[in-house]
């Protein structure tokens, strides 16, 4: 069962946007030592979308060379085409990582029968753990309940979803009809803790890549039943998590990881730098929260 915090890292760029090798194993290991479970590269956080086909490999490459084994590794994978998904995930799980992260397919809307033979083809094509990450905002559509049941119930490897769709009472639905043994991690850091609370597994965390021992302490006490303290956790989080969001992810995230100096601002159109106003509400943030 994947469970736990496990960080959608963001892919760093130098200045001519080439990738930032260097920056991103650092912004690994400062992850891996400060608590948590595992690495996500190439998600909708690591800008995959522009990234080319062999810098998606390399991205992927790099992260299971510097996690070296300490904390799985589940790589995205997915696109809207189902060919090149299969041969990205195949590529992937020849490089090491320990499960794929494969999104709903984008822009060409599939039906729910679409969806379960492009999730069931991806799955049956390799071996290692699949995990479905439904996010409709971003996809414009929805892997309902009972199609995911039936992936998982016709595909073994098919062990858990990332669930981004916002709709806590899906999440609950998906909780109260899976098999034992398959993880339910929230896709928003906002939503963590209630939804461990609902008997989730953790979370793919944006804010990890900044606050990765704040993160690993909420979600170790949520999992742990320790309600109380959580509650406390989450409510000095709750601004950063809104600021996570205040433009499109990842471009805040990245931002204040630049602030930090664990990468350069650097995105790659049509991702572009945030405005001014939204720039300084962060530093006002990160300055209130003594990051800065």
């Amino acid at each position: 069962m994947f469970k736990g915090l496990f960080t959608a890292i963001i892919t760093p760029f130098k200045e001519d946007e080439t990738i930032d090798e260097e920056a991103l194993r650092k912004l690994i290991d400062f992850n891996i030592k400060n608590g948590v479970s595992g690495i996500v590269p190439c998600g909708t956080t690591g800008e995959s979308p522009t990234l080319s086909a062999e810098e998606h490999l390399r991205v992927i490459e790099i992260t299971v060379q510097q996690v070296a084994g300490r904390v799985p590794v589940i790589a995205g994978t997915g696109s809207n085409c189902t060919k090149k998904t299969i041969e990205t995930t195949q590529k992937a799980e020849a490089l090491g990582i320990n499960g794929a992260l494969v999104v709903n397919p984008y822009y060409n809307k599939p039906t729910q029968e679409g969806l379960y033979q492009h999730f069931k083809a991806v799955a049956n094509s390799v071996k290692i753990p699949i995990v479905v990450y439904n996010i409709k905002g971003r996809t414009g559509v929805n892997v309902e309940t009972s199609t995911l049941m039936r992936l998982v119930n016709d595909c073994k490897n098919i062990v858990a979803v990332k669930e981004a769709s916002g709709n806590m009472e899906q999440m609950k639905e998906v909780i109260a009809q899976r098999p034992k043994g398959f993880s339910v991690l929230s896709g928003d850091d906002g939503l963590t803790l209630e939804l461990i609370k609902n008997g989730g597994n953790g979370v793919v965390s944006v804010a990890s890549n900044l606050l990765p021992k704040k993160m690993s302490e909420l979600t170790s006490e949520a999992l742990n039943g320790n309600f109380d303290k959580a509650e406390k956790l989450n409510k000095k989080l709750e601004k950063f998590f809104n600021a996570e969001f205040i433009e499109t992810n990842p471009i805040p995230i990245k931002y204040m990881v630049s602030l930090k100096g664990r990468c350069k601002e650097v995105y790659r159109l049509p991702m572009c730098s945030l405005t001014a106003v939204s720039k300084q509400k962060i530093n006002e943030l990160m300055s209130e929260m003594n990051l800065i």
